[in-house]
């Protein structure tokens, strides 16, 4: 069963959960004298419209009329109930998806990277640089510059870039240049860390450039909010007050602050983090300041982190290789508000393939993290025979990880 709102029910302004926040954050620290950064300090690398969303007290922020025009052309997103795979359990529970997949990049990315493309071509800024871990994120970004005319490099981790070549092709079809990192070291397999040092000293060097970042910023799970506030509505379309419980992958915390953050202040809700083992940052990291690059040149954040040197096997689940998380979703864990679970590659490439088999989508890996959380939670509701409502976020398609389904399915996966 899908739940589908018409295009005139988009989200015409973003939730923004800073003022509801248990605990307020940390200000971010200028590397170099270790001082709160303020807004000046931020202006060589984003236009002043995000750096305001970054520190903003409003609870709502509107969404820009040129955004909503191109987010239309596959917002709002369906909601759909997962009857087949709750046949396959046997379980009491009522699982529901966000399908943020039918995106034309394949997944939630877009969200964000449209406003951060529209608000650098408002501030005259011609050329913007990034990091991509799996290639969802650069996919994202070089589709929103495509559509505001405006150039685009990608640094992407050398393993995916390896792993997964169509990604690489699918960017350069929207017009960006792609090239692996560390750009110095071509024997190194690479970490979102690393890459995010060569997307920031590229746009930091050139008067042209501004960085744009995927993922951990404010202003990132800002804009993702559009997630959680269409689910809310579609919800109640299908008969429900509330879930009980939301889950969504993490690796920086984007998708998972999109679905989670408009469920914050209703306290009954339990919000569910996921992340990989083999880079477990919220349930074995250090709550504490970090660079959020290896090189040491963003600004220290508050946040949960495995040290900014950490470099992750090179799992094909390579958006959620990131040693930090934001500090929202940081902040949200430390207080208590928010659950964190790690699953080793093995066990989520499980759940994956056994929800394809049920409901015919073919997961992204980082996705499998969240569809593994709810199956769990599901069959937990079955052994205690409770009814549960539980959304999750499913928040990119597996179609272009096709090898990493090869290696699972030949028995090649490495189990990290």
């Amino acid at each position: 069963m899908r739940y589908q709102l018409p295009p005139d029910r988009i989200p015409t302004a973003w939730f923004n959960v800073l003022p509801v926040l248990p605990e307020p954050l940390s200000p971010p620290l200028h590397p170099a004298t270790r001082e709160p950064v303020g807004p000046d300090d931020l202006t060589p690398l984003f236009p002043m419209a995000l750096i305001a969303q970054e520190m903003s007290p409003e609870p709502w922020i509107d969404v820009p009329g040129e955004v909503l025009d191109i987010l239309r052309m596959w917002r709002p997103t369906p909601l759909v109930r997962a009857e087949r795979l709750e046949q396959a359990l046997g379980t009491p529970a009522r699982i529901y998806y966000k399908d943020e997949s039918v995106s034309p990049a394949g997944s939630h990315k877009p969200n964000t990277a449209v406003p951060q493309a529209f608000y650098n071509k408002a501030d005259g800024v011609p050329r913007l640089t990034t990091e991509t871990g799996a290639g969802q994120w650069g996919t994202a970004l070089s589709f929103a510059c495509a559509q505001f005319d405006l150039e685009c490099k990608v640094y992407m981790v050398r393993a995916s870039y390896e792993q997964k070549p169509y990604r690489k092709i699918l960017m350069e079809t929207w017009g960006a240049d792609v090239v692996p990192s560390p750009v110095d070291d071509p024997d190194h397999p690479g970490s979102l860390g690393l890459a995010i040092s060569d997307a920031v000293r590229d746009a930091a060097t050139r008067d042209d450039s501004h960085y744009s970042l995927g993922s951990v910023l404010n202003h990132v799970l800002l804009h993702q909010t559009v997630i959680g506030l269409e689910a809310k509505e579609q919800l109640a379309l299908a008969g429900e007050s509330a879930p009980d419980v939301v889950i969504a992958c993490c690796g920086g915390g984007s998708n998972l602050g999109g679905i989670a953050l408009p469920f914050v202040p209703d306290t009954d809700v339990r919000l569910v983090a996921v992340e990989p083992s083999s880079c477990p940052t919220l349930t074995e990291g250090t709550f504490d300041y970090d660079f959020g690059d290896t090189a040491g040149m963003t600004p220290l954040l508050a946040m949960y982190t495995l040290g900014h040197e950490f470099v992750p096997p090179s799992i094909h689940a390579g958006g959620l290789r990131y040693h930090g998380d934001a500090p929202i979703i940081s902040s949200l864990v430390k207080s208590g508000r928010m659950e964190a679970l790690a699953y080793p590659q093995g066990k989520t490439f499980e759940a994956a393939v056994q929800f394809s088999r049920a409901e015919g989508k073919i997961p992204a890996p980082e996705t499998g993290h969240a569809v593994r959380a709810a199956i769990d939670e599901a069959l937990a509701a079955k052994e205690l025979g409770e009814e549960r409502v539980i959304l999750f976020n499913f928040s990119g398609h597996g179609l272009l990880d096709l090898s990493a389904y090869d290696d699972y399915l030949n028995g090649r996966l490495l189990d990290a």
